[in-house]
C-alpha cells in the first residue's frame, strides 16, 4: 500500500486515479490529485467487473468503512465515454 497522508475529508465525493490494485485479493487504493489515499474492495467498484487497471482515471465516494477509517465506494470511470 502506499504511503501517504491519511485519508481525512468529509463524506462525499472525489475524483483522482486508481494507485494500486491486487487482482487476486481484490483489494486497492484511489487517489486524489492533493495525494490522499483511500483504500477499497472489488465489491466497490461500481460496474460489477470486480476488476480495474492501476492509473484508471475514477470518480468516487467517500464512506466510513471498517476499521476506523474512510473507504472508496461506488468507484466510476471519470472519462466522458469509457469503452468496456
Amino acid at each position: 500500500m502506499p504511503t501517504g497522508p491519511v485519508a481525512a475529508a468529509p463524506l462525499g465525493a472525489c475524483e483522482g486515479t486508481v494507485a494500486t490494485f491486487d487482482d487476486p485479493r481484490g483489494l486497492g487504493t484511489v487517489i486524489t490529485a492533493t495525494g490522499i489515499t483511500y483504500p477499497f474492495h472489488c465489491a466497490n467498484i461500481a460496474d460489477g467487473s470486480r476488476s480495474i487497471e492501476v492509473g484508471a482515471g475514477v470518480r468516487w465516494q467517500v464512506v466510513p468503512g471498517r476499521l476506523g477509517r474512510w473507504e472508496a465506494s461506488d468507484i466510476r470511470s471519470s472519462e466522458r465515454n469509457p469503452q468496456r
